[in-house]
């Protein structure tokens, strides 16, 4: 990259932060920030680059006992998102990962998820339990009124299935919330 494009990759990250500017599209850093159809071309592969290897850090089969290691799981690939995505892990009788899934993408505020959304994957891959996760957008983590009451017809869906709900987090900028704890589930 030459030094007119590093200038402005510089700019750009000035003006809107890392997070941001890495979930910016090619057509976005192209219009947003003049950058050439190349070199918006090799930022976001960059960026996308660096949220694999950011995943790649987990161990493969990490033990996900508290919402602090769901946090740590997720936070990269969820950081800087302007929409809700749910998404669902699959776990074994120890815990241990199985497989995520990203369930659903809502809007701005709102994340619309069905438990057979849920819960298909888990029976699939015969999971002994899930954990469920969502962002918010805005940074702030605090669950909505919805939020609860998607957590509640998850733990009922789960008891019918035998495939029980352990947890659902809300992942914001830099902290999280368990409703396993909230709500004592």
């Amino acid at each position: 990259m030459g030094h007119l494009a590093a200038r402005r990759v510089r700019e750009a990250l000035i003006r809107e932060g890392l997070s941001v500017l890495a979930r910016r599209n090619p057509r976005e850093l192209r219009v947003l920030h003049g950058f050439s159809d190349r070199q918006s071309m090799r930022l976001a592969s960059a960026f996308a680059l660096g949220r694999e290897v950011e995943r790649a850090r987990t161990s493969p089969s990490p033990i996900l006992s508290n919402p602090g290691e769901i946090h740590r799981l997720l936070a990269p690939e969820v950081r800087g998102l302007e929409k809700e995505t749910f998404h669902v892990l699959l776990l074994d009788t120890r815990r241990r990962l199985l497989e995520r899934e990203r369930v659903s993408e809502g809007t701005l505020t709102t994340s619309l998820v069905h438990p057979r959304e849920v819960f298909a994957p888990a029976l699939r891959r015969a999971a002994a339990a899930v954990v469920v996760a969502h962002n918010h957008p805005s940074g702030d983590p605090e669950p909505s009124a919805e939020d609860r009451a998607v957590t509640r017809r998850l733990i009922d869906a789960g008891r019918l299935l035998g495939v029980p709900l352990l947890d659902h987090v809300v992942l914001g900028a830099d902290r999280w919330v368990s409703l396993r704890e909230r709500m004592g589930f």
